[in-house]
């Protein structure tokens, strides 16, 4: 089980300069207590918990049974799990952004006239978050639903959202990235990203070929706010064995990019009437 020390252990052992009195530390422990569990650790020992956090074992026990009283977290005895309530912390965040229940509506329109399955996702911290989705066919070995995560350097969404990141916050995403290989395609040398990154945010899309999984082959487009940042990615994906790189530019990018603009145009309406309400 892949339980390793995360960043924001560190964090946890030392009260830096930069934080002010109003900084809660009982709150920033507790949240990291959440974030020791992932895909790849989603049952965890009092120990495992304590090792990933930095935190000792009288002060994890304490966090987990808070968190387990206010159901967030499940135990059996031995063993700790993350609920389904913990994914009420992100929707606050989605549902203030109305992004989901705009998005939705396209993407079925989107993957009914191209027959290619489509999602949105937002960037969060170094990986995408899936927030709404239209499967037409399983094209990954891996099932993919809401709140599912991958690494923002091997996804055409990742790209297209790191492209979106101003100057400062894309030095902090490399300091902290890991750019593991996950495929033969997969890009890793920090240079060679950049570079890809420049061009996509040049061009307006991304396309990623065969980098998160052999076999899959995607593209995606920016969606903006108001105020022009980026805010969200929406991408179709294709099986390689069906399509050609050009193809997709040809066939794909074009309806993707209309459709990114239809979910920009409706957010802004939505926008505007929440301003005006």
């Amino acid at each position: 089980m892949d339980v390793t020390r995360p960043p924001f252990a560190a964090e946890l052992d030392s009260e830096p300069a930069h934080r002010g009195a109003h900084h809660v530390q009982s709150l920033e422990r507790g949240l990291a207590v959440i974030k020791a569990f992932h895909a790849g650790a989603a049952e965890l020992t009092l120990s495992d918990v304590a090792r990933a956090t930095g935190l000792t074992r009288a002060a994890a026990r304490r966090f987990l049974l808070t968190l387990t009283d206010l159901g967030y977290v499940r135990t059996d005895g031995k063993y700790f799990s993350l609920t389904a309530r913990v994914l009420e912390l992100g929707y606050a965040y989605l549902s203030s952004m109305t992004l989901p229940e705009v998005a939705q509506p396209h993407l079925e329109h989107l993957s009914a006239r191209v027959h290619e399955s489509s999602s949105v996702s937002v960037l969060e911290g170094t990986d995408i978050v899936y927030v709404a989705r239209v499967a037409v066919s399983r094209i990954m070995t891996v099932s993919i639903n809401v709140g599912t995560r991958f690494p923002a350097h091997a996804t055409s969404m990742g790209h297209v959202l790191l492209a979106g990141l101003s100057k400062a916050e894309l030095e902090a995403y490399f300091v902290v990235a890991e750019l593991n290989r996950l495929t033969d395609h997969t890009v890793t040398a920090q240079a060679a990203l950049r570079a890809e990154l420049a061009k996509v945010a040049d061009q307006g899309w991304a396309m990623v070929d065969q980098e998160l999984e052999e076999g899959l082959r995607s593209v995606a487009a920016p969606i903006h706010n108001r105020r022009g940042r980026v805010v969200a990615a929406v991408n179709l994906s294709t099986h390689a064995s069906r399509t050609t790189a050009e193809s997709v530019q040809t066939d794909l990018v074009p309806p993707l990019l209309e459709t990114a603009q239809a979910i920009e145009a409706d957010l802004a309406i939505g926008a505007t009437d929440r301003a005006h309400g």
